[in-house]
């Protein structure tokens, strides 16, 4: 099989460092026949990603974060070319929920048993996203966090800590599968997978697969329980919790005052109307099987 490494060298962590002496020691080359790239600039790896289907490439993986995992899957969407990814960003969330290792040594040999699984994806306002995205608290801090010159997780979680006291709840309107609601919320994730990255899993029943998305609302809740929201995210019972609501829809619109947004941990402004739609069995993902 030809698999192919779209390295991003400004990832969160530093361990892709000399990275091909790694691959040669830990991959098993009478499976793989590899090459790499590095990323040059913004939506670089989306180019190398379109270049790779070109060349027939079986497997692309994307090292770096899920900003990194995003431009590679979305040149790969509805391709035979299949996206694997070695985390080494600030919250590798996609990576994480299909069991990759934070150790990069450990996976490159998690290559060696993966197989092909063909997942869902999803759009918002016709943008893709594959992992989480969302508007309200978590769209504010990654805005925030994407100014911030210290990356990594405890970085991320000083900024949390500090913005999460005074961030104010707003009034968002649902429409989905024939229903209108209003509601006030904290936060509205689109979770196509389970977990933000580091195991804080926002959804943790969501399946990759199931031709749905899970839109997970935060209602406003008094700001002395975040840290009892905060363990629940980190023990996967956050769904249990009542100022959590999730709904199961192929599609939904969601109305609001402010569109400031992110996809897969990337700032975004989508506007005061989103469309978020799910796109069933459109990308090839390679994921460890033991």
């Amino acid at each position: 099989m030809k698999i192919r490494f779209i390295i991003n060298p400004i990832s969160g962590k530093a361990q892709h460092k000399k990275l091909e002496n790694s691959i040669e020691k830990y991959l098993d080359m009478n499976r793989f026949e590899f090459d790499y790239f590095y990323t040059e600039r913004p939506k670089h790896a989306t180019q190398l990603s379109r270049q790779a289907v070109k060349d027939n490439i079986d497997i692309v993986v994307a090292v770096g974060g899920d900003g990194t995992m995003r431009e590679c899957a979305i040149g790969l969407l509805k391709s035979n070319t299949a996206l694997a990814v070695i985390p080494c960003g600030s919250g590798n969330g996609f990576a994480f929920h299909f069991g990759m290792n934070s150790d990069i040594y450990k996976a490159i040999q998690q290559l060696n048993r993966s197989k092909i699984k063909t997942i869902d994806t999803c759009t918002a306002n016709g943008l893709p996203f594959f992992n989480i995205s969302g508007v309200g608290f978590d769209a504010h801090i990654a805005h925030l966090f994407a100014k911030t010159k210290v990356r990594g997780f405890s970085s991320y979680v000083k900024l949390v800590l500090r913005e999460c006291a005074n961030y104010p709840a707003q009034d968002y309107t649902l429409e989905y599968d024939g229903k209108k609601e209003v509601c006030n919320a904290v936060i509205i994730s689109w979770a196509n997978t389970t977990q933000f990255g580091n195991g804080a899993q926002i959804s943790p029943e969501s399946k990759v697969d199931d031709g749905l998305t899970e839109i997970c609302v935060l209602k406003d809740f008094r700001r002395y329980l975040v840290p009892v929201l905060l363990y629940r995210l980190f023990t996967g019972k956050i769904h249990q919790s009542k100022y959590m609501t999730i709904i199961k829809t192929k599609s939904i619109k969601i109305s609001c005052q402010n569109g400031q947004s992110h996809l897969d941990g990337e700032g975004h402004d989508l506007g005061q109307v989103i469309q978020i739609d799910t796109h069933p069995k459109t990308l090839n993902v390679f994921i460890p099987y033991g």
